[in-house]
């Protein structure tokens, strides 16, 4: 009997596990029973992430991106993609009676007659302006604290497409209205395509559909805006989102932190709680701006005509540095080659530009890697003080570009200011190159100057207004030991050394290529300042003499250890 029993038991289990029943719980357990998903939803509530104000800034890029998407969902139901002409009959009455293309009839009534629709549409372009600058301050972020470095340089890759992608998506974003203004940029943007040497024309009639204006312009251009370059984005974003994920978030330097963990909160259910708070908050701060503040008003302009220009015509804030490259082109590079008119007055400036401006961006982390030979995983941010020479070339960077938007305002300054456009403009011919190296030795001096004052803080302490009289009459001030965590943040870094290659054996290309590196990781670590060690701060505290500090200064760099444990509190760094 008991043998049936078992053996039934065993053909035919009776014992299952009990599911739960009914709610949210139930449809968990069936969703998981037939996609596996739960491992992956646990992952993710489990996953640390750190508190501090500048991971703020991607975030505001995803939720402005957001934005545009929920916005742009709204505009297509009621925008007309076509130059075919029409009548104008709607409220707007300086227009009624007048021939326009529909694409700018319908861009009309989405601002008056569309219930919403003009909020919606500034909304739109807010919200596209709030994108890209938020991506370039992100990018600062990570540029300046070194969260480029391996195992990041897809994601800084990544983000580098999405500024450059952005950047195309709003030019074709403000010029489907076809008003006098965006007419204008188009027909700017086709005498930068003929500029290209060769293929120019083929490219803009392939584009245009012909000679310009042509009748294909703004549907391609819709096309391109609401199908191809959203998906694009979308698709970065989602590896852009992923990526992070897979790696550990970085974090800024401080006591228990180091390239093993993550300090910080889950994202369930504070992270997202505090995520969900300030999506709302950046939609309601772009509501409101949008709200107030009136940007890009089609209807002062009038519809395009190509015999018409717009006065003072200017493209939106992140076009203006090639803008002002092509201000700044000299008109004396034209020349005939093989047949063809090769015309270097415009081409640099406004197509090749963008390329090489963002491919430099994108290769910046192998090159640093190569300089610095450091093949090693960083998930601890660095201070922009303590990596001097990259933080100067982010600033001379940073310089160029700005050096290049304020020229794309030459004219208006010499109105403004009652100076000559040719003197305005050659000023910034030689500030295209003298103010990045300015910039680079001001901000490296800067790096430096903060890096000594972390030092003397270290080793001396901080200033506390209390004058002391000895008995020999003597006069000081008494200063202040910083607590353990103001210390461990002014010393948890490392000072790279010079990585010279040996030069003896190597002869041809092998020799050069050392030579060449040699040469760049000097400069790269020349002027570097190593932080306190515990002998040197025992010295200080201890002895309270010179000599002491020299002799252990000293020892410090025979052994060329430069971060150690304090008081054991640091992580130990080893060497390359």
């Amino acid at each position: 009997m008991s043998t049936a029993a078992s053996s039934a038991s065993a053909t035919h289990p009776t014992t299952q596990r009990q599911d739960p029943q009914g709610g949210l719980a139930g449809m968990s357990n069936w969703l998981d029973e037939r996609t596996g998903g739960a491992k992956g939803v646990r992952f993710l509530m489990k996953k640390v992430f750190p508190d501090h104000w500048s991971f703020m800034l991607g975030e505001v890029a995803l939720y402005s991106f957001v934005i545009l998407m929920i916005t742009g969902t709204f505009l297509t139901f009621w925008f007309v993609p076509s130059q075919g002409e029409t009548i104008y009959n709607g409220q707007y009455v300086p227009m009624q009676g007048i021939q326009m293309s529909e694409a700018y009839a319908s861009a009309i009534d989405i601002s008056f007659d569309i219930r919403g629709g003009l909020l919606i549409r500034q909304l739109h372009h807010w919200a596209a302006l709030l994108f890209i600058v938020s991506i370039m301050m992100h990018m600062f972020r990570v540029f300046f604290t070194g969260a480029f470095r391996k195992p990041r340089e897809i994601n800084w890759v990544i983000g580098t497409l999405l500024f450059m992608l952005a950047i195309i998506e709003g030019f074709m974003g403000y010029s489907l209205p076809d008003d006098l203004l965006s007419g204008t940029g188009i027909r700017a943007m086709e005498g930068f395509i003929l500029s290209v040497p060769i293929v120019g024309t083929y490219i803009s009639y392939a584009l245009f559909g012909g000679g310009f204006p042509g009748e294909m312009i703004i549907p391609r251009f819709f096309t391109l805006h609401i199908l191809i370059i959203p998906a694009i984005l979308v698709a970065l974003l989602a590896a852009h989102l992923i990526l992070l994920v897979v790696h550990k978030h970085t974090q800024y330097p401080g006591p228990g932190r180091s390239d093993k963990n993550v300090v910080g909160f889950p994202l369930m259910p504070v992270y997202m709680a505090k995520a969900g708070g300030f999506f709302f908050v950046v939609f309601g701060i772009t509501a409101l701006i949008s709200g107030l503040i009136t940007i890009n008003p089609i209807w002062m302009y009038g519809p395009y005509e190509p015999t018409q220009v717009t006065a003072g015509s200017q493209p939106d804030w992140y076009m203006g540095f090639a803008d002002g490259a092509l201000r700044l082109l000299p008109g004396v590079f034209e020349f005939q080659l093989f047949g063809h008119t090769w015309s270097m007055n415009i081409f640099p400036g406004s197509i090749a530009l963008l390329p090489i401006f963002f491919g430099m961006i994108a290769i910046y982390p192998w090159i640093e890697n190569w300089v610095t030979g450091d093949k090693r995983e960083h998930h601890v941010l660095d201070r922009p003080r303590n990596a001097p020479t990259r933080t100067a070339i982010g600033m001379a960077f940073i310089t160029f570009y700005f050096v290049l938007m304020f020229a794309a305002g030459n004219d208006l300054m010499a109105i403004k200011l009652h100076l000559s456009i040719n003197d305005i403009t050659n000023f910034f011919r030689i500030m295209v190159f003298v103010g990045p190296v300015i910039a680079f030795w001001v901000t490296k001096r800067i790096c430096l100057s903060l890096q000594r004052r972390d030092r003397d803080l270290v080793l001396h302490g901080r200033e506390s207004g209390r004058v002391i009289r000895t008995p020999e009459g003597r006069f000081f001030e008494a200063h202040e030991p910083l607590d353990e965590y103001t210390r461990w943040q002014l010393v948890s870094y490392e000072a790279g050394t010079p990585n010279q290659i040996e030069l003896d054996g190597l002869s041809g290309k092998e020799r050069k290529k050392a030579k060449r590196r040699n040469r760049w990781t000097n400069f790269y670590f020349r002027d570097r300042i190593a932080p306190v060690t515990p002998a040197e701060l025992e010295a200080a505290h201890h002895h309270g003499d010179h000599e002491g500090l020299e002799a252990a200064v000293l020892e410090d760099a025979k052994s060329d250890q430069f971060v150690g444990e304090l008081h054991g509190g640091s992580e130990e760094t080893g060497q390359r």
